[in-house]
C-alpha cells in the first residue's frame, strides 16, 4: 500500500485503491467492446481477426500502463474507432494500399508524434486554448458520449428522412437499455456508491434472464498469436515513398493530434485536474505516454491508439490517478483468455453508462460565458459539432476556427494568443486535407 501511495499519490487525489479498482472495472466494461469491434474493422483491411484480437488487448494494456506510470492519469489508451475506420476503409480498401504499408504509415506518424511531443508543441497548443473553450470541449465530448450511448442502446436509430429517429420499442435491445438507464438513474439519484458499475452488472444479468444475452459456451480460451502482424510496420517503412502515402501519414498525424488533445482536455476537466489558470498538470507526460503508445500499437499491428472517451465512465466512478489506468491494463491482459465471456456482453449493457456520463460532463455548459456572443458562438459550434459530425477533432476544429473570427469582430483580438491564430490556419488545412 505504501508503494502505491508513493507512486500514485492516492491521498493527494482524495481516492483509495478500492475506488480506483471500481473505476477501472467500469472503464474496462465500457471499453471492452473494442476487443471485438476493432478486430472486425482491421479484418476489413486484411489483417487476420485472431491476431487483431490479441493485438488490440495487448496494445491497449501497454497503452494504459504507459499512461498510468508516466502521467499518473486515470485515462485508458486504446485503438480509436475513427482512426481504425480511416485505416481500413479509406487507406486499405479505398486506396488499395496493403495493410502492412498502412501500418508503416501509422508508425511514421507515431514517430513524428513523439518529436512534436518532445518539443512541447502539443503542450503549447492545449495551454493556448481559452478556458471557456475547454469547458465547451468537455461538454461537447459529453454530448458525443451520450449520443454514442443512445445509438448503441438503439434508443436512437438511423432514418433516411430525418437522419435519426427514436428506436422501436418492439426491439428487445431497447428494453434492455431502458431497464439499465432507469436503474442507473435511480441509483445515481439515491447517491449509491458504484451506481454506474452496479447498473451495468444488473443489466447484463437482466438480459440473460430474459434470454436476449446468451450465456457463454465456455469461460476461458487461448489467445491467438500476434505473429502475422508483429513488426510488419517496421519491415514496410521503405514503402512510404510516394506523395499519396505521405498524405496518409499527415492525415493520421492531424486526426490523432487533435482527437487526443480534445479528449484529454475533456477527461482532465471532468476529473477536476485543471488548475485555476486553466493549465493541466503533467499534460506533457500524458502526451508522451499516448505518442509512445501509438508507436507500440503500430509495431504490434493496430491502427493508432488514442485517449479513450470511455475513460469518463471510470472517472465518474471516482478514478483520479494512474492506478485506475494500471488496473484497466491488467484487465485487458486477463481478457485475452476470457474472450468467450466478454463476447456475450452487448453494447446495450454499457449504453446507459455512456448516457449518464454524458449528462455529468454536460454540466460544464454552465461555466461558459454565454452572455458574450464572441465566446458563445464558437463554444456552441464545438459542443454541437462533436455529436453532429461524430468526431471530436471536427467539433474542436469548428470551434477553434470560429473563435479568432468572433474575437476579431468584437475588437478583442489582442486577447487571442498567437497560437490560436496559428491553430486557425492549421485547422483550415486540417479540413482541406481530411474532407476533400
Amino acid at each position: 500500500m505504501q508503494t502505491l501511495e508513493k507512486v500514485f499519490h492516492l491521498q493527494d487525489a482524495h481516492t483509495t485503491v478500492k475506488r480506483e479498482l471500481i473505476a477501472a472495472l467500469t472503464t474496462f466494461v465500457s471499453l471492452s467492446y473494442i476487443l471485438f469491434v476493432n478486430p472486425n474493422i482491421l479484418h476489413a483491411a486484411g489483417i487476420p481477426k485472431g491476431a487483431a484480437f490479441t493485438v488490440t488487448a495487448l496494445a491497449t494494456a501497454v497503452g494504459c500502463f504507459l499512461m498510468g506510470f508516466i502521467a499518473n492519469y486515470p485515462i485508458a489508451l486504446a485503438p480509436t474507432l475513427g482512426s481504425g475506420a480511416f485505416f481500413a476503409y479509406n487507406v486499405c480498401v479505398g486506396m488499395h494500399i496493403s495493410w502492412e504499408t498502412a501500418l508503416a504509415a501509422v508508425l511514421v506518424a507515431s514517430v513524428l508524434f513523439i518529436l512534436i511531443t518532445v518539443f512541447k508543441l502539443r503542450e503549447l497548443v492545449v495551454n493556448a486554448i481559452p478556458q471557456d473553450m475547454k469547458y465547451a470541449i468537455s461538454a461537447g465530448i459529453g454530448l458525443f458520449i451520450a449520443f454514442i450511448g443512445l445509438k448503441n442502446g438503439q434508443l436512437i436509430v438511423n432514418s433516411d428522412s430525418t437522419l435519426v429517429t427514436l428506436g422501436k420499442f418492439s426491439t428487445p435491445a431497447v428494453w434492455i437499455t431502458l431497464f439499465g438507464l432507469i436503474l442507473t438513474v435511480v441509483l445515481m439519484a439515491l447517491n449509491v456508491p458504484g451506481s454506474i458499475f452496479i447498473g451495468m452488472i444488473v443489466t447484463a444479468i437482466f438480459g440473460m434472464i430474459i434470454g436476449q444475452i446468451p450465456l457463454p459456451h465456455s469461460i476461458i480460451s487461448g489467445a491467438p498469436s500476434i505473429a502475422p502482424t508483429f513488426g510488419q510496420a517496421v519491415f514496410h517503412i521503405k514503402d512510404i515513398n510516394t506523395a499519396q502515402l505521405w498524405m496518409v501519414v499527415l492525415t493520421f498525424l492531424l486526426v490523432t493530434f487533435f482527437d487526443t488533445a480534445g479528449t484529454l482536455i475533456g477527461m482532465t476537466e471532468q476529473a477536476g485536474m485543471v488548475d485555476k489558470d486553466g493549465k493541466i498538470p503533467r499534460i506533457g507526460r500524458a502526451f508522451l505516454a499516448d505518442s509512445t503508445a501509438m508507436v507500440e500499437g503500430a509495431v504490434f499491428g493496430t491502427a493508432p491508439l488514442g485517449t479513450s472517451v470511455e475513460s469518463s465512465a471510470g472517472i465518474a466512478m471516482g478514478g483520479r490517478t494512474g492506478l485506475t489506468a494500471i488496473f484497466v491494463g491488467i484487465f485487458f491482459i486477463i481478457s485475452m483468455i476470457f474472450s468467450p465471456l466478454l463476447q456475450v456482453i452487448p453494447t446495450t449493457v454499457t449504453a446507459p453508462a455512456l448516457i449518464i456520463v454524458g449528462v455529468l460532463m454536460a454540466s460544464n455548459l454552465k461555466k461558459i460565458d454565454w452572455e458574450k456572443f464572441e465566446i458563445a458562438f464558437p463554444a456552441f459550434l464545438t459542443v454541437v459539432g462533436m455529436p453532429l459530425t461524430y468526431s471530436i477533432s471536427d467539433g474542436l476544429a469548428l470551434g477553434l476556427i470560429a473563435y479568432p473570427i468572433t474575437m476579431i469582430a468584437s475588437k478583442r483580438y489582442k486577447e487571442v494568443s498567437p497560437m490560436m491564430y496559428i491553430l486557425f490556419v492549421v485547422f483550415i488545412i486540417f479540413f482541406l486535407v481530411t474532407n476533400l
